[in-house]
């Protein structure tokens, strides 16, 4: 029986990259973890061993550390655009048909020094000190073709949590149902989103404001989370995918993935005491996963299940 060799792709995963601009006293910095993966011509790389058609990944990886310093990094989007277009345009004999580029982006605050007559003087000039943020981490993944881009963005490890303003009732009850109905709980998630642009670059297309609009759409799933009455976080899921594409024009498509980060009641009462809403249990896990998109009419979904 004959075997045929399936999808492939190859590449560097996880180049740890920081860039450091000192055109001044008060340094900036981005920190990123770059994953790059190409498709092409490269069945004679499985099939004879030849490697003739075959760009290492230590190359890719060296491209990613020259691109920072030639270009800089003025956005994750920006900086994947430009890394997808060069594997595919300008590799040796167009052997690169296709190239995937993963983005995570780690954000540094800088660290805030007393103001106090004590300081040296000039120190409030000095930014080179940074504290990591303990938030979300900045998602991309740019897909480039040698026509047209695909960008998803994102964000991960994003945790809200509202005190009230939310409850789950109604539901379906069976035998096997403990699930005591709840008119007022703490709802509280830890945020996966994902967010497909229209944009392609095809007919010289500008590209979008990619940290601006980072910025809004967070900005817009965060009011929406805390602006909605939730009976659900279904319902709460699906008023943060609206918001968004409701006040960001360049955003075709929004997928969600919410955990339910339980808050459970504390049975206080064996130590004569009353909860009144006041002492809860977080529960790392098992939870409830809820997941799903929401897109404009008429646009094709292309952002992955996972």
């Amino acid at each position: 029986m004959a075997h045929v060799l399936g999808q492939n792709q190859y590449g560097k995963a996880e180049n740890r990259i920081v860039r450091v601009y000192r055109d001044s006293t008060r340094h900036e910095i981005k920190d990123l973890n770059v994953s790059v993966a190409l498709r092409g011509e490269f069945d004679d790389v499985h099939l004879t061993g030849s490697n003739a058609n075959c760009l290492p990944t230590d190359t890719t990886k060296n491209t990613v550390y020259a691109y920072a310093k030639e270009h800089g990094i003025e956005s994750a989007e920006g900086f994947a655009v430009r890394l997808a277009r060069h594997f595919v345009d300008d590799t040796e004999r167009g052997v690169v048909h296709s190239a995937r580029i993963r983005v995570e982006e780690y954000g540094w605050e800088r660290i805030k020094t007393p103001d106090s007559s004590s300081r040296f003087i000039g120190s409030e000039e000095v930014g080179h000190s940074f504290v990591r943020k303990g938030q979300e981490v900045r998602t991309t993944e740019v897909v480039y073709d040698g026509d047209r881009f695909r960008v998803i963005s994102g964000l991960k490890d994003l945790v809200v949590l509202n005190t009230t303003n939310s409850e789950f009732w109604g539901y379906i009850k069976d035998r096997y149902t403990t699930l005591q109905e709840a008119y007022d709980r703490i709802l509280a998630t830890q945020v996966t989103a994902r967010w497909a642009f229209g944009f392609h670059g095809r007919d010289e297309q500008p590209e979008p404001n990619w940290n601006r609009s980072y910025q809004q759409v967070r900005r817009h799933l965060l009011e929406a989370f805390a602006e909605t009455y939730s009976y659900s976080l279904q319902q709460t899921l699906h008023a943060m995918g609206t918001r968004v594409l409701n006040n960001r024009a360049e955003v075709d498509e929004v997928r969600l993935e919410l955990p339910n980060k339980h808050h459970f009641l504390v049975d206080l009462e064996p130590f004569g005491l009353k909860n009144d809403n006041e002492v809860y249990f977080a529960a790392d896990r098992m939870y409830g996963l809820i997941e799903g998109t929401v897109h404009r009419e008429g646009v094709t979904p292309v952002i992955p299940v996972a």
